[in-house]
């Protein structure tokens, strides 16, 4: 996968690879030891229902990273 800036994901709409709208990047997580990065925090969408995904307390879903599958006009994950 090409480099990619963070400042260039910020806000960019996230889908899975079923075509379904995941929602919004919010933030991206990180090993502080290592600094590899860990999970896609996105802000989801409204009809977004049920996911099999982490869902933390301000009711975002963490996505492992190694679940993006391409990054062009949407982050595209594997659901």
């Amino acid at each position: 996968m090409a480099e990619i800036l963070a400042e260039n994901l910020s806000g960019k709409a996230v889908m899975g690879s079923d075509g379904a709208e995941i929602g919004m990047l919010y933030n991206i997580t990180m090993d502080i030891e290592s600094g590899k990065l860990d999970d896609l925090v996105i802000e989801p969408d409204e009809t977004l229902g049920e996911t099999s995904f982490d869902v933390d307390d301000a009711g975002r879903v963490h996505v492992p990273v190694g679940r993006v599958q391409a990054v062009k006009d949407h982050m595209i994950i594997q659901r």
